[in-house]
């Protein structure tokens, strides 16, 4: 019995429903046809631990890459040493000025309905990247933001301290994977705000040994252009932002400025509740992204309006079969 799938197959026939069903369908026939697939994650989507199916996806391997915020990298991982002193505010709406300040006074830094714990969750992971920073900067080593997440991941120093399945961390999965992560803008982010304070207090003399934003551009550039070679790859976009922003231009550029042949996105989804608009390009819908080089005519595209909290675990949930 695969009920998720049934359920979708029985209910989901109209509108935006009937949108999240062909979506799930052409993921699949994607990956049938030889394709992969590269996810972005933008949002709070860790905190909203879609590590559950992610993960799953990622081991089954149905997931060849991933672009995500500084934010989700680190989000993951904080769930994943500090689940049980996370406070959920169901209320969360009715929150007023002063009870917000109250959490802030008691180091709770609220995520919707979700408060994460800074000394249980933050400053327990920024010990241990310090110290991988410090590592990488005694040996001369230039790693991107989730390589020291991985090492840190992959070394058991943390096994201890898990609080979750750590089957259910979506970035334990891509460690184990060595699955290729993108992070664009991690300076956005609480670690790597960590980074800049350590950098200013001389904690770190040498600022490469976490490369940036155009070190990371030409490195999905030569992952695009491998795997472009041999599979077409798909686009799946939760929210919008510079998760997905970023890397659905590498195509455009290895095209234009590099003047190369490279193949267009071959599937693209996003699951949004960005109202649809030519003027913001997180509700554009797939039309305008022909415009620059991103998309072809006859791309698969889907856009799913609604919450990706709600929407991304069930297409996950159809495409593993469940």
């Amino acid at each position: 019995m695969t009920p998720i799938r049934n359920f979708v197959d029985r209910n989901f026939r109209h509108f935006n429903a009937a949108s999240l069903r062909d979506a799930a369908r052409g993921y699949e026939s994607h990956l049938d046809g030889g394709g992969k697939m590269f996810v972005t994650l933008a949002g709070a989507m860790s905190t909203a631990e879609l590590g559950i199916s992610l993960a799953e996806m990622i081991r089954q391997d149905k997931v060849h890459g991933i672009c995500c915020t500084g934010a989700n990298l680190e989000e993951d991982v904080f769930n994943l040493v500090a689940h049980s002193s996370y406070h959920r505010i169901p209320n969360y709406r009715d929150l007023t000025p002063e009870d917000e300040a109250e959490l802030l006074a008691s180091h709770l830094n609220r995520v919707t309905d979700t408060c994460i714990p800074e000394e249980e969750a933050i400053r327990k992971v920024e010990g241990l990247l310090l110290e991988s920073w410090k590592a990488a900067e005694a040996k001369g080593e230039k790693l991107f933001p989730h390589e020291h997440l991985y090492r840190i991941l992959l070394s058991g120093d943390l096994d201890d301290e898990f609080e979750i399945d750590p089957d259910d961390s979506w970035l334990m999965a891509a460690a184990k994977a060595q699955l290729p992560v993108f992070v664009p803008g991690w300076e956005d982010s609480t670690c790597g705000n960590i980074f800049a304070a350590r950098r200013i207090d001389g904690s770190i003399q040498d600022g490469s040994v976490v490369r940036g934003g155009i070190d990371t551009m030409m490195e999905l550039a030569n992952w695009y252009t491998e795997v472009s070679a041999g599979s077409p790859v798909g686009f799946f976009q939760i929210g919008g932002g510079i998760a997905g922003d970023f890397p659905i231009c590498v195509v455009p550029m290895l095209q234009q400025d590099l003047e190369r042949e490279t193949p267009v996105w071959s599937y693209f989804c996003q699951i949004s509740d960005a109202v649809t608009s030519y003027g913001g390009y997180s509700g554009a819908i797939p039309n305008e992204k022909i415009t620059w080089g991103k998309l072809a005519v006859d791309t698969p595209s889907f856009v799913i309006e609604s919450d990706a909290t709600i929407v991304a675990p069930l297409i996950f949930g159809y495409v593993l079969n469940q």
